[in-house]
């Protein structure tokens, strides 16, 4: 059971406080935070020591993946009793997680509830997993395949945030597909990381960097940094990177990369 209060509503008023953002960095040393405003980079720090796996934000909190338990950052950090865990995500504002065997779980104030079971999971977003086989849907408190295969990454802004907003996107090693009338191919590239949100921004990850989306078109946004993107994450202007090497990268609307050197090996990026 919850030791702390989860309610939406203070999430959301949370969310909507403007000034300094802090971005979350999973890395080799823990969960690092960085601050940021605007697009001038603050001060960074090794916040939380642990070995993260993954890591997601919803509106007011945080979720990160270890190999002892999740980790639920809102004031602090508070163990969920999940037990070791490879990915983590939201689904309609709550967290759910996979662990190594392919269970995968809901939690709420009662606890946990199982979900299914799926071998070879890669990422949680919103109602999507995203496994070796495919893509599975949550739907109620099941599993339902959808389709594609050897998927890397998805993205699903509406089951994320409980909304009828944002496409669903999935990053597969051939191409990277949107989800209407069934998968249809929106980029013909191998894609490893997708990344969008109600508004109908996205951004990915290919073999020659960033694509962003414009209107219908992929277009190419590379970082000055010749490193490896390996997490996406967006607020309501910026849009943020972080490399293997751990290189932060960040872009307002309409404006340049500005780059941060952490000094970190990372594995994902996530705000709240």
């Amino acid at each position: 059971m919850a030791d702390f209060d989860l309610s939406i509503d203070e999430k959301r008023v949370y969310a909507e406080k403007s000034g300094k953002t802090t971005v979350y960095v999973a890395a080799n040393m823990g969960v690092v935070t960085v601050d940021v405003s605007d697009d001038l980079v603050g001060g960074f720090r090794i916040d939380h020591r642990c070995d993260p796996r993954d890591i997601a934000g919803s509106p007011g909190e945080i979720a990160v993946a270890t190999d002892e338990d999740v980790l639920l950052v809102r004031d602090d950090y508070h163990e969920l009793d999940f037990g070791p865990a490879v990915a983590v995500g939201f689904h309609r504002n709550r967290v759910v997680a996979a662990d190594e065997s392919g269970r995968i779980a809901r939690f709420a104030e009662d606890g946990w509830t199982d979900i299914g079971a799926v071998e070879d999971v890669r990422a949680l977003d919103g109602s999507l997993v995203a496994a070796a086989d495919g893509v599975y849907r949550i739907v109620g408190d099941e599993l339902s395949a959808v389709g594609l295969d050897d998927v890397r990454d998805v993205s699903d802004p509406a089951g994320r945030l409980g909304s009828d907003e944002g496409t669903p996107l999935a990053a597969t090693g051939s191409a990277l597909y949107a989800l209407g009338n069934g998968w249809m191919e929106t980029l013909d590239s191998e894609t490893s990381v997708v990344e969008s949100m109600p508004d109908g921004r996205a951004d990915a990850v290919t073999p020659g960097g960033i694509v962003t989306l414009d209107g219908e078109t992929w277009l190419s946004n590379r970082t000055p940094v010749e490193e490896s993107v390996v997490g996406l994450a967006h607020d309501a202007r910026t849009t943020y990177a972080v490399t293997d090497v751990g290189t932060l990268c960040l872009q307002t609307t309409g404006s340049e990369w500005r780059t941060q050197v952490l000094g970190l090996d990372a594995t994902g990026i996530a705000v709240r």
